[in-house]
């Protein structure tokens, strides 16, 4: 139901995306301007490797999200935090900034989780492994049982980010 949701949200961007280029982002560009003093950590972090970050992200300013790569084709790293599998690969997941989000309380903001799709199972190497995820991106807001989500990618390519 959820890669459903994802796809009819992001398929009126489908064909603005011809001949365009690939935007490279950050995770500090997923929160909006004025996004409040407890967001400032969150614009420095980018990918974070697992131990850097010992104390949970402040939620209190977390919930807006950033329309301006609404229908862009993005690249971005990231973790995986595994949903749906077919057969031995993870076909729908939550890409994450640092180690750990998602599966400890409180998880990051919904600005900070991104619910990814991919026709192409993913083999993930591991929770520990980052990844880089190239696809259509946009502003849409999903919620899982581990956590509210603000943005939702259609990944075309899913690759280890080193």
């Amino acid at each position: 139901m959820l890669t459903l949701l994802a796809a009819a949200t992001l398929a009126p961007f489908a064909a603005a995306r011809a001949a365009e280029e690939v935007v490279d982002l950050d995770w500090a560009d997923l929160i909006p301007q004025g996004g409040g003093t407890a967001m400032a950590r969150l614009r420095s972090l980018g990918v974070v490797q697992h131990g850097d970050v010992s104390d949970p992200v402040d939620q209190d300013t977390g919930v807006a999200v950033t329309t301006a790569y609404n229908g862009r084709l993005v690249r971005i790293p990231g973790y995986v935090v595994p949903l749906d599998y077919d057969g031995d690969g993870v076909t729908s997941f939550i890409l994450v900034p640092y180690v750990g989000a998602c599966i400890h309380v409180p998880p990051p903001p919904p600005n900070q989780l991104i619910f990814v799709t991919t026709e192409t199972p993913y083999q993930v190497a591991g929770l520990f492994a980052p990844v880089i995820v190239t696809g259509l991106f946009g502003a849409a807001a999903t919620g899982t049982q581990l956590a509210e989500i603000g943005y939702s990618l259609s990944a075309e390519q899913i690759a280890p980010f080193e």
